[in-house]
């Protein structure tokens, strides 16, 4: 009797192994081919954090009007819309530019949590120009003393510099230039170079960083 039933339990057990065997291949054919790859095999690539843009200098010398029009050439981008009265950097079309008055520029990038409000056309003579490039990165744009071009070429330049980035050309600051806004930090509002005329230029003082400073909730995705 005891052989009958060791019999009847050795063969019950061989159907289990061999119905869970055939059962775990029909699984695995039904198990997509991107989970299998998971396992070992050829994956997905994972969206990466995008790197800050590089600082874009022009280096030839024109009218205010030629150097911005060089300046959006260079970065890819146009005006937005003229339908456009306000909008926020966050939700303009990438490959855009807009205008931002400075106090508002200021006052956003001291508390670094921007979303920073574009206009199309300029709100006043001082006002700064920001450009969205392709990627949904922003730039600010402003003119710079000529003696600073070596810092800012990357090969050369120190981890952090002062910067001063004024509003308009001068023969002071002949050079137009354009700076990630993820790399600045600023810890005062900009000041006017004559306090007795409202649209004169405008100077803001900040530090340019070598990384992105990601403390910063800057604007856009």
């Amino acid at each position: 009797m005891f052989d009958i039933v060791a019999r009847f339990t050795r063969t019950l057990s061989a159907h289990y192994l061999i119905a869970g065997t055939l059962l775990g291949l029909t699984l695995m054919s039904l198990v997509p081919a991107s989970l299998v790859a998971a396992q070992g095999g050829k994956t997905e690539v994972l969206p990466v954090q995008k790197a800050a843009p590089a600082v874009v200098y022009i280096e030839t010398l024109g009218s205010e009007a030629e150097l911005r029009r060089q300046l959006r050439a260079k970065n890819g981008v146009v005006a937005l819309s003229s339908s456009t009265s306000v909008i926020r950097f966050s939700i303009a079309p990438t490959g855009s530019f807009g205008f931002i008055p400075s106090k508002l520029l200021g006052m956003a990038l001291i508390t670094r949590s921007p979303d920073l409000p574009l206009e199309q056309m300029p709100p006043t003579t001082n006002a700064y120009e920001i450009h969205k490039l392709a990627d949904g990165s922003g730039l600010l744009v402003g003119f710079v003393e000529a003696d600073l071009k070596p810092q800012l070429t990357p090969s050369q330049r120190p981890k952090n510099i002062r910067l001063g980035l004024y509003s308009n050309p001068s023969d002071k600051a002949p050079h137009i230039i354009a700076v990630p806004l993820v790399k600045l930090v600023v810890d005062r509002m900009p000041v006017r170079l004559d306090p007795k005329e409202p649209g004169s230029a405008v100077l803001l003082e900040m530090d340019l960083q070598s990384t992105a400073n990601r403390t910063s909730s800057q604007t856009g995705p």
